[in-house]
């Protein structure tokens, strides 16, 4: 398997939980180490969207940006262990914390302990909590700005900046302050989530 659409494929795979991904990973741990050549664009969003986790596949992605994505502790765990890089940076910056802090409260996909857990280990394993993608963002503000409490909490448990300002000048308690513009922070779920973010920012 070393295809754009196989990989693709795999992706899918592994974003659906389905065990025929952990089984391809065995049979080819070379497979921790590729990175996707290509990914959304403006113009081609659509074929790169994984759409068991709302989330899109971007030029330079790995499969453990996917994981990461879908809080999948286990496959994670499988991928760092066939040589995975922790630190691998898309053609935007993001590495795979930055996809491990985002969520939607209220969505189908969204799973609180299983984000924080991947948020932990990640850490653990050597990611930054305060790397910035090329638009100046850290995971930290990624996860208030998608109302993650349990993300929060886990990177500021890892060593996340609190004070941390994106290239726009905003700190984690003034996006968690601010109506964020995210689809779906209007919810109720994500507006009970924002309370909590701001609880813990202010201490």
């Amino acid at each position: 398997m070393s295809s754009s659409d196989d990989l693709l494929e795999l992706a899918h795979s592994i974003a659906r939980r389905d065990a025929a991904g952990a089984r391809s990973l065995r049979d080819e741990p070379t497979l921790a180490r590729a990175v996707f050549s290509g990914g959304a664009s403006r113009q081609s969003p659509s074929p790169w969207f994984l759409d068991e986790i709302k989330h899109y596949v971007y030029a330079g992605d790995t499969l453990l940006h996917v994981a990461a994505a879908s809080y999948d502790l286990a496959i994670a765990k499988s991928l760092l262990a066939a040589g995975a890089d922790v630190r691998a940076r898309n053609r935007r910056g993001a590495e795979p914390l930055h996809y491990a802090a985002d969520g939607g409260p209220g969505l189908a996909t969204w799973d609180p302990k299983g984000q924080a857990a991947i948020v932990d280990f990640l850490v653990a394993s050597g990611a930054d909590p305060n790397a910035l993608d090329e638009s100046g963002v850290a995971p930290l503000h990624r996860a208030v700005r998608t109302r993650c409490t349990g993300a929060v909490r886990a990177l500021l448990a890892g060593g996340a900046d609190r004070n941390l300002a994106n290239a726009n000048g905003s700190t984690p308690i003034d996006l968690a302050r601010a109506t964020t513009g995210r689809g779906g922070s209007g919810s109720p779920e994500a507006k009970a989530e924002q309370l909590k973010i701001v609880r813990l920012l202010e201490v």
